[in-house]
């Protein structure tokens, strides 16, 4: 039996170009399913792929599903076992992004799920901007609420980023203090 078989199964309608984006979702989604079912990553990672993507390298099987395309097996494994790992501190650090009187435990569990891939990728992938992680994550919950909960993914994940990988914003900083530095307003145009 399927761990899945009794949860929401939600998708979304990538370009081929977005695999990454595609496995960005798909790790959000999993992390759910693990949550709500009490299932292993392997269990639930090995049921995505088998009903949702059994022949995903196959052109014909992408052609038959219109623009969707499959997720990066290896960065979905990757997503998903590294936030498993890391979960404690995950946690920890998006409690200390929350605005006061909010709490992990208050928030809904695929929100969670969103938000612990998202840090997660923040702190284990140095090489993707932090911008792109924020905007990915954005998207993937653009897929899952229609109200105000992308632009908390955006807010919470904008925070850690700053945290996580100040010199990313580094650049931005010392442009801004050079300016002040100079008595510039950053108007370098000639009177």
């Amino acid at each position: 039996m399927s761990t899945s078989a009794a949860l929401p199964r939600l998708s979304l309608t990538v370009n081929r170009g977005s695999q990454r984006l595609a496995a960005r979702l798909a790790a959000a989604q999993v992390l759910y399913e693990m949550e709500m079912a009490g299932a292993a990553a392997d269990a639930v990672l090995a049921d995505h792929h088998a009903e949702r993507w059994p022949l995903a390298e196959d052109d014909e099987m992408l052609k038959d599903k219109g623009d969707s395309v499959a997720p990066d097996r290896a960065h979905l494994g990757f997503v998903v076992r590294g936030a498993m790992e890391r979960q404690a501190d995950i946690d920890r650090m998006i409690d200390s992004a929350l605005n006061k009187g909010w709490t992990m435990e208050r928030i809904e569990a695929l929100m969670r799920a969103i938000l612990r891939c998202g840090t997660y990728e923040l702190l284990a992938m140095g090489e993707v901007p932090p911008k792109v992680v924020i905007n990915e994550y954005v998207e993937v919950a653009k897929a899952f609420y229609a109200g105000t909960e992308p632009s908390l993914v955006n807010g919470i994940l904008d925070r850690l980023a700053h945290i996580l990988r100040a010199e990313a914003f580094a650049p931005l900083l010392d442009t801004d203090n050079e300016q002040a530095e100079a008595g510039g307003n950053g108007d370098n145009r000639k009177q």
